[in-house]
């Protein structure tokens, strides 16, 4: 216990602003090398594109093209930490991704959405897939206009009693040579205005209905190379935050693709779905305590500089009460990621870790940026400064990659069902 001893009170010991402890040197080294990147490339970037509009950011020769380039380079992509021995990912998949998303959190979910096809091609061992789809540029299809949370939905719990899930707006018909894709995305699909490639996780019709006979909806985990005939885009949607992310719907007319590009049939699907699922909403636990913390970063450094009332506003007690909450929301969203990161690289991997850290994080990231807005006062309204833009950003995640109370329903029916395998009667 001598590292308690001590004769004098010290300074905290914050390497990258929080509660980081237990790395590395060649673990620091990286987390430095990621947050100056963060600092020079992404922030400006970012704040560059917030301001186009949504056509200009996803246009031939978008500087969001370079970034991706730039973000391959770095070798610090998911692809990459995914591949660490489990004991060095666990530390670094959650301080990563948080630091990029402190650099600007829609460049970071669009690194690591462009490469998810990718990733997923490689991981499968198929030469072909890895030839064809392991170095394009992807996205990830699953949203659809009128199935909404019906997606998040897997087993079908939260359908209405007697009813079934809603319609498919885009659909495959599987033969035993081809799937055929018709139908249309929805208009929040990361990164498909950019997108060479999809990776799509949609309904499937085998011969034998859309439907299962619990309500839900068959499915296939499909690879769709976009320059296929019948593949076309939508226009990038122009929406509250995350502007630098660019987001677009896609449309399928009867686009033909050999049955080898299936990555999973209907056997496996709803199993894939899970996993996807399970990674998305933990990077999204990431990057957005990553945004929690940059709130902090930003309040710190005004409180420290203006003056009110004589005096500066660091020196007022109930500012310093205000700081002490934002770095609560900070710390608190960074704890419940890592802890996410803990059980799923070192136990088995479960989207119930990822829900409940993807809530919390973003609940804290939207608090964070709120109370960080209103200690700027004026000037946080105003777009000369950062924090107008960090709130848009934050309150977006609330419902991307899952509505908060919807994707709660789905961790309360999980809870619920480890209950009852448990054996556990009352408290």
């Amino acid at each position: 216990m001598k590292q308690f001893d001590y004769d004098t009170i010290p300074i905290a010991d914050l390497p990258y602003g929080g509660l980081e402890a237990g790395l590395s040197d060649e673990e620091r080294a990286i987390a430095d090398m990621i947050r100056g990147f963060a600092t020079d490339v992404m922030r400006p970037l970012g704040q560059k594109l917030d301001r186009m509009t949504a056509d200009e950011v996803a246009a031939e020769g978008s500087p969001v093209l370079g970034f991706l380039e730039q973000m391959k380079a770095l070798g610090m992509g998911i692809e990459t930490l995914v591949t660490m021995p489990a004991g060095q990912m666990v530390r670094m998949f959650p301080l990563v991704q948080s630091i990029l998303g402190w650099g600007d959190a829609g460049l970071a979910i669009l690194a690591g959405a462009s490469g998810f096809p990718a990733t997923v091609a490689q991981l499968s061992g198929n030469a072909e897939l890895i030839e064809r789809f392991g170095s394009c540029r992807g996205c990830w299809i699953g949203t659809q206009p009128d199935r909404g949370s019906d997606t998040t939905d897997l087993d079908g719990r939260e359908k209405f009693p007697g009813r079934r899930h809603g319609k498919a707006n885009l659909v495959a018909r599987v033969t035993r040579d081809e799937v055929i894709l018709h139908g249309q995305t929805s208009a929040w699909v990361t990164g498909a205005p950019i997108a060479e490639c999809g990776l799509a996780y949609i309904p499937a019709d085998y011969g034998n209905g859309l439907y299962a006979d619990d309500g839900t909806m068959r499915g296939a985990v499909v690879f769709v190379p976009f320059d296929e005939p019948g593949v076309s885009r939508g226009k990038p949607l122009e929406k509250l935050g995350q502007r630098p992310l660019p987001q677009g719907e896609v449309f399928f007319d009867e686009v033909r693709l050999p049955r080898r590009y299936l990555m999973s049939d209907d056997s496996a699907y709803r199993g894939k779905f899970f996993s996807a699922f399970t990674l998305a909403n933990m990077e999204m636990a990431c990057v957005f305590a990553g945004v929690a913390r940059a709130a902090l970063d930003h309040a710190l450094a005004y409180v420290h500089e203006r003056e009110q009332g004589g005096a500066l506003l660091i020196e007022h007690q109930s500012v310093r009460a205000r700081i002490f909450r934002i770095w609560q929301s900070s710390e608190a969203a960074f704890a419940i990621a890592q802890r996410c990161a803990n059980y799923n690289f070192l136990g088995n991997p479960h989207v119930l870790a990822s829900i409940t850290a993807k809530v919390t994080a973003t609940q804290h990231a939207v608090q964070a940026a709120d109370e960080a807005l209103q200690l700027f006062g004026g000037y946080g309204l105003s777009r000369e400064y950062p924090m107008e833009k960090l709130l848009r950003d934050a309150r977006a995640a609330t419902i991307e990659d899952g509505e908060n109370h919807m994707l709660g329903l789905v961790a309360a029916g999980h809870l619920s069902q480890w209950f009852q395998s448990s054996g556990l009667r009352g408290a």
